[in-house]
């Protein structure tokens, strides 16, 4: 396949090499049959235009940044196919960074990103040190960031309420006769995760659940923290009044891990310990059982975050325009995981 000159498909379509330029870039308005024409040359000649060029020649790249915590958690690949979506309906291309939770990796996507002169730069993680955010700033690229910022000229904020997800999953296990009841966090450096915490924290005090210093621990937000975590829960209930009836989980690895853990100690789920997960990854409705959880909604997140970039985008590169905030809420999924609080053996059933 050969690849052609912008001149080949200017003669072929009978117009000027501006007209392509600017049919290619949608940097002007161009009649509909003259667009056609050109549209049709393009697709004849198996003309690809030439990317770099065009973002020297328009002043944009056509090319938004998503910058990931961690790819191997289902969470990230879904969330990246649903941005991806809706940046191809905008005809936009995306490129992808994983930071996997390092500052150092991190500031490695960061010039990466610079050096490919993207239009704006989606930060779905929960940190971000202010130098990188002024390196962007300071080159007129739009941000917006997950859980994290506040907003500014060019920086919008996209935010799951993890209070009223949290709340919901607690009142559907308190409601079920739980009241001792672990919490598995996720990395407290997180600002996520601190926020999944502070609420439990206050849940367990306002319900007046039992506090056990072995009812909570901190994970990694992956399998083997959460499998680690649980087996420390188990090992700290030295009697039936420490062990727990229910577990809450930071995020669906975690629980993931610690169902693994309750089933490594011959432990039955729900019928002992209750598990609930948070987040609803597609592979949680496959778990043996399946994982009840609070589902947090990465279409919505995806369309907030490419909303907030086009916004700024459309007003012009001149000056950035003061960015927005965005909510997007939680739902509670019902699954197999949890159950009601097995009724202890009376003393006559004991004997029996």
């Amino acid at each position: 396949m050969q690849i052609m000159n912008i001149k080949a498909v200017a003669k072929l379509a009978g117009v000027s090499t501006a007209t392509v330029s600017r049919t290619i870039n949608g940097t002007a308005k161009i009649s509909p049959k003259t667009e056609e024409r050109v549209r049709r040359a393009i697709k004849s000649l198996n003309f690809y235009p030439d990317t770099n060029a065009r973002a020297l020649g328009s002043g944009r790249s056509s090319l938004y940044g998503l910058i990931i915590s961690d790819i191997t958690n289902p969470f990230y690949p879904e969330l990246i196919k649903a941005f991806e979506d809706i940046a191809i309906a905008h005809n936009q291309e995306i490129l992808v960074a994983n930071t996997n939770y390092d500052p150092d990796r991190m500031k490695i996507c960061v010039t990466r990103m610079l050096q490919r002169k993207v239009d704006g730069v989606a930060i779905m993680t929960s940190e971000m040190d202010e130098a990188l955010i002024k390196d962007f700033s300071r080159r007129n690229i739009p941000l917006a960031f997950l859980d994290a910022g506040t907003p500014g000229p060019g920086v919008s904020s996209v935010h799951i309420n993890y209070a009223a997800g949290i709340e919901a999953a607690m009142r559907h296990l308190i409601g079920l006769g739980h009241q001792r009841i672990a919490f598995i966090a996720g990395p407290l450096r997180l600002a996520s995760a601190r926020a999944r915490f502070r609420t439990f924290k206050k849940i367990q005090a306002r319900e007046h659940l039992a506090i056990h210093p072995g009812l909570i621990e901190v994970g990694n937000h992956r399998v083997d923290g959460g499998r680690d975590a649980m087996l420390r829960i188990l090992d700290s209930a030295t009697g039936s009044d420490a062990m727990p009836t229910a577990v809450l989980c930071s995020n669906d690895l975690t629980a993931i891990g610690a169902m693994g853990a309750i089933h490594e100690r011959k432990l039955a789920i729900p019928r002992d310990i209750s598990v609930m997960g948070f987040d609803n990854i597609q592979l949680s409705a496959y778990t043996m059982p399946s994982l009840s959880t609070v589902s947090v909604p990465r279409a919505e997140l995806a369309k907030a975050a490419f909303r907030a970039l086009l916004h700024a985008q459309e007003r012009g590169l001149a000056k950035l325009p003061e960015g927005q905030k965005y909510s997007v809420d939680t739902t509670l999924v019902l699954r197999n995981s949890t159950g009601p609080v097995r009724e202890p053996k009376t003393s006559a059933a004991r004997k029996k």
